[in-house]
């Protein structure tokens, strides 16, 4: 069953009669930017934003048990890890000290023949993670995908080792820029100034997410769309700001109203984190119409990519 196309998708726009933006002003066009958002984000944010909630606690584990996998592979059995740092910085204190004991558990307790089994099933279940926001993307810009479910699904396990890859190499830089940087306080104290501009690794969570959330919109975005000139910052750059602002006032909006442990409770630590996630997979439906309310039609329409079966994914 296909799924119907928003009136304000960028496919709907293209087949109808619809203002440019650049022929608009500037409060017409954030009018209108924010009508796009609101549609689309109303009619299907909610229902993505709860299978976004429900696989990001179900995926979570997997696919750290793949990046223990594949750091172990390289040799560098600490970057799994890390990774876990590093993603816990992004979550609030409630949720992080929820996922904490239970991924190490689940980590120092594979190893051998047992953790590469559950590296497999790892890149398998986390896929779905990355197939759900290809789906995002392309109802937010009016396009059903019609490439074969296996050369999704081999497409999204590409995308969970490359991701494991690329944080390796930004541990790596950051180790770097850490022993630059206090290289330049002990030895060379005039340039404390330059010193202070390295500091930037303390920002690092969220440099980190907006690179990571660009790399897979820019990814997972229709082709005929991917390789327009639309612009595809917006939606990541909503995605990280949203997330940020939610990691740092979930904690106050739970100390102001409490009650959720008498509520909830043994369950109240996982009823945080699927709030929590719920808030994020809104943020990133969002961040699609975002950037699909601002992806524009040229007059003489946009040219279907010359490419092979690869393009439609």
């Amino acid at each position: 069953m296909t799924d119907p196309i928003s009136p304000e998708s960028p496919e709907a726009r293209r087949h109808g009669f619809h203002q440019r933006l650049s022929d608009l002003g500037v409060t017409d066009r954030m009018i209108v930017v924010t009508k796009r958002v609101a549609v689309g984000a109303f009619n299907e944010g909610f229902t993505h934003a709860g299978n976004l909630a429900y696989l990001s606690l179900v995926t979570l584990f997997p696919f750290f048990i793949v990046a223990a996998a594949i750091a172990r592979l390289f040799g560098r059995t600490g970057d799994g890890l890390q990774a876990v740092s590093a993603f816990l910085q992004t979550v609030p204190p409630e949720v992080a000290n929820l996922l904490r004991p239970a991924i190490i558990e689940v980590l120092e307790g594979r190893s051998g023949s047992l953790l590469w089994l559950g590296a497999l099933v790892g890149l398998w279940t986390t896929s779905g993670f990355i197939e759900t926001i290809r789906s995002i993307l392309r109802q937010a810009y009016g396009i059903p995908s019609v490439t074969p479910f296996w050369r999704l699904k081999l497409a999204a396990i590409g995308m969970v080792i490359a991701s494991v890859v690329l944080a390796m190499m930004a541990f790596s830089f950051q180790v770097i820029l850490l022993g630059v940087e206090q290289f330049i306080w002990r030895f060379l104290p005039f340039a404390s100034g330059t010193a202070q501009i390295l500091s930037i690794s303390r920002i690092a969570p969220a440099i980190a997410l907006f690179a990571a959330m660009y790399i897979l919109f820019y990814t997972l975005t229709p082709s005929r769309y991917r390789k327009s000139g639309c612009p595809k910052w917006p939606g990541p750059a909503f995605v990280t700001a949203w997330w940020m602002g939610c990691t740092t006032a979930l904690p106050f909006v739970i100390g102001t109203f409490g009650g959720y442990g008498l509520t909830y409770g043994s369950l109240a630590g996982v009823m945080v984190a699927l709030i929590f996630f719920f808030l994020i997979g809104f943020g990133v439906v969002i961040g699609a119409e975002l950037n699909a309310a601002l992806a524009e039609t040229p007059d003489n329409g946009l040219e279907k990519p010359q490419e092979g079966p690869e393009g439609k994914t």
